[in-house]
């Protein structure tokens, strides 16, 4: 959209990107098949049945896969788990990991009138670590070729996992990866936030330090702390003050406590467990309980097989009490350097009884 010859932001055109609560037309996905990723990537595909199984009654599923006897591979694993596949919408594309999270579109929407917007940033997978997998910056291009929405490019590296909203105006990140100069090292902190507030519709941000051990994205926010209403946050926090995490988390914790909303209140910020060690003797995964996904009617939550699963299922159901939380086991999913809410991306709906729809 132009205004006088000039690009006007998502902002400036009344759009805002809308807190993870609220209803979706859609999930997005794309089927894991990389050993590199996934070393128990047949593991990893039962998870992703159960995660599937479990949001597909209440949201569209749109599901890349690389090629058709993929799809097929895909449709018949669906079904012999009782999933219709003919409800799961294939999207054939030869895509490079499952990271849609971090490579997929920002959906932003305009309440008034009722209008869905595409924000397509660039990802340069996490600081240039894996060049195999940059070519995945395309992927918004290539759906809206399809969808037709209103799209908005701001030029400048940034991960969806990276930032998170409530939806109201506040959002929240990290300074180790948003202010990293393996990102936008042209960039200054404030020309960050201009692009936050003209992109995603923020008012105001809340810049916690760093994420958790074991993360290659440079402290994504995702793991470490998650708006779960308007003035409640869960944060990762360990207890154990041997851990490495534990000053990590306990500066986070910290900070959000004194922390306030759009509005200047201060914020209900609950400790959310942290499910300890979890790896091998190559290193520490970034296991959190924090990626979960949000979804219309569940919340799918990343278990490790910790003592500590419980005491955080438990935790979100009471932060989420008319949503079924669903524990899905992510040992094998986690070996990729992420979980839930890094392989999923959530299109919220704009109005009632009318989806915006992928046309194959």
């Amino acid at each position: 959209m132009q205004k006088d010859g000039l690009d006007l932001t998502p902002r400036e055109s009344g759009y805002s990107m809308p807190a993870e609560w609220e209803k979706h037309d859609a999930i997005w996905l794309a089927w894991p098949y990389d050993p590199q990723t996934f070393p128990q990537v047949e593991k990893v595909e039962k998870a992703y049945i159960r995660i599937i199984e479990a949001i597909h009654e209440s949201e569209d599923v749109n599901l890349f896969v690389k090629d058709e006897g993929m799809k097929q591979k895909a449709m018949k694993l669906l079904g012999k788990n009782g999933i219709d596949p003919g409800k799961i919408n294939f999207i054939i594309f030869d895509y490079a990991d499952v990271w849609i999270r971090d490579y997929g579109p920002i959906f932003v929407t305009d309440k008034i009138k009722r209008k869905l917007a595409m924000v397509h940033w660039i990802f340069n997978a996490w600081g240039k670590k894996y060049q195999e997998l940059m070519r995945d910056t395309g992927i918004p291009w290539m759906i809206n070729q399809k969808m037709k929405l209103e799209y908005f490019n701001p030029g400048i590296v940034l991960e969806g996992g990276s930032i998170d909203v409530n939806g109201k105006g506040t959002l929240l990140t990290t300074e180790q990866c948003l202010l990293n100069k393996n990102r936008n090292p042209h960039l200054s902190r404030k020309e960050i936030e201009n692009y936050l507030k003209g992109y995603l519709g923020a008012d105001h941000i809340i810049w916690l330090k760093k994420g958790i051990a074991g993360d290659d994205t440079d402290g994504h926010v995702d793991d470490i702390a998650r708006f779960v209403d308007p003035a409640t946050i869960l944060c990762a926090y360990e207890e154990d003050k041997t851990d490495e995490n534990y000053p990590i988390l306990k500066e986070n914790y910290e900070l959000l406590l004194e922390s306030k909303d759009q509005d200047g209140n201060h914020l209900n910020i609950v400790k959310l467990p942290m499910p300890g060690f979890v790896g091998d003797e190559s290193g520490r995964l970034p296991a959190s309980y924090s990626n979960f996904y949000i979804g219309n009617k569940v919340v799918l939550v990343p278990i490790f097989g910790h003592e500590n699963d419980g005491l955080a299922l438990n935790i979100i159901q009471r932060a989420f009490k008319n949503r079924k939380v669903v524990g899905i086991d992510c040992t094998d999913i986690v070996y990729g350097l992420g979980t839930i809410h890094c392989i999923t991306q959530q299109q919220p709906a704009v109005s009632e009884g009318t989806v915006v729809k992928f046309e194959l």
